[in-house]
């Protein structure tokens, strides 16, 4: 099978590596941090004028019509700048929510906003009791005239406090756990009876709980089908967890690169300590671990547009086991390397290591995905 990236997918992958190099050393990053939304509205323009926002969206909206693999090659850059913003938020969350199952007057209404910049998004759906699974949601939507009202409160809202517009999923049938049922509703940030609470989170970004309270919803802001969003949701969960698998994948390199380099200068018992054998052989291990993840992440974008929904979700579940155990060894092996400096917040491998910790947990952590690989029979069967 052939790897290998056309002309265009390089220079795409150019193009991103420039603009970081240039716009996000680390210090800059601390800058970004610090400013109202918690990321960079600048750099968030410059996204967009790359083309970035648009990128898996259909040229009439404003896009380019990349697929899996532009989204990951744009994550792993993202991985490697330990970028602030909200582009999983927007693009792969709420945008493929939008691209797959909006209807065409509101992609052609929403989606050219979203790749100009203009209009951030995100995808509301995660509930305190729910944990990872996907189909636990107790917010509910109920008939209402021509629309809808939606009640409930969502959890860990991915970059929910600099969104002007939510997907929100909400019950219109059936019991809390139930797969038929959901349906998905575009809200107004500043609607009547939606409340916002943002807060930063333990890598750094932005997170917030919505609360909806009678928050009346237009027929023509309903995503999918009533009642039939699961499969929806499934899907772009699994193109979104892709998405994750190449970023971690970029931070791992940073981390692998970064300890490398720290090995060369820093000196004890007046030689360098990359000179220890003990340390080239972890050296070594972070990356063997770190190929390791790159091979399982390029396996969940090959997949993560599959129609074979089982063999989707083997591949994906795989794949996150994966990025997780690779994450916390070449975390763990930078930290320990660097020694005391690395528990600091001035030296960027810890950052590193809590961004690839919180990917981790994201939409299930590495255990929970084995659990799931081994009800389904295992990535490969047995004999």
């Amino acid at each position: 099978m052939d790897f290998a990236l056309s002309d265009e997918q390089r220079l795409l992958q150019q193009s991103v590596e420039r603009l970081f190099a240039d716009r996000y050393q680390f210090e800059a990053r601390k800058r970004y941090a610090q400013e109202p939304a918690g990321w960079s509205g600048d750099l968030w323009r410059q996204y967009a004028e790359l083309g970035l926002l648009g990128l898996p969206f259909a040229e009439e909206h404003g896009g380019i019509g990349g697929g899996p693999v532009e989204t990951m090659i744009v994550m792993e850059q993202i991985g490697r700048a330990l970028a602030l913003e909200p582009y999983l938020a927007t693009v792969v969350l709420a945008g493929g929510l939008l691209q797959l199952g909006g209807d065409k007057k509101l992609q052609a209404e929403i989606l050219p906003k979203i790749a100009g910049g203009e209009l951030m998004l995100a995808f509301a759906h995660a509930e305190r009791q729910s944990r990872y699974d996907l189909a636990d949601v107790a917010a509910s939507a109920r008939r209402d005239g021509a629309g809808f009202v939606v009640d409930g409160a969502k959890s860990l809202v991915l970059h929910g406090d600099s969104a002007r517009k939510f997907i929100v999923s909400a019950r219109l049938a059936g019991n809390r756990n139930d797969r038929d049922g959901l349906g998905l509703f575009l809200v107004d940030a500043a609607a009547p009876g939606v409340t916002v609470r943002g807060y930063g989170t333990v890598d750094g970004l932005r997170a917030a709980e919505v609360q909806l309270s009678n928050a009346h919803v237009g027929v023509d802001a309903v995503i999918g089908e009533p009642g039939k969003a699961f499969p929806l949701i499934e899907r772009v969960t699994d193109h979104a967890i892709a998405a994750l698998c190449a970023e971690a994948v970029g931070a791992m390199a940073a981390m692998q690169e970064t300890t490398v380099d720290y090995m060369k200068i820093r000196k004890q018992f007046g030689v360098p300590i990359g000179s220890f054998q003990a340390l080239q052989h972890r050296a070594a291990e972070m990356l063997i671990a770190h190929e390791q993840a790159r091979s399982m992440a390029m396996l969940a974008t090959m997949m993560a547009a599959d129609d074979d929904v089982r063999a989707r979700r083997q591949a994906i579940s795989a794949a996150k086991v994966q990025i997780g155990r690779s994450g916390k060894s070449v975390g763990q092996a930078a930290i320990q390397i660097h020694g005391g400096i690395g528990m600091t917040m001035e030296a960027k491998v810890g950052h590193y290591f809590k961004r690839v910790t919180a990917i981790d947990t994201m939409f299930g952590d590495a255990d929970y995905h084995l659990g799931l690989l081994a009800e389904s029979g295992g990535l490969i069967a047995a004999a």
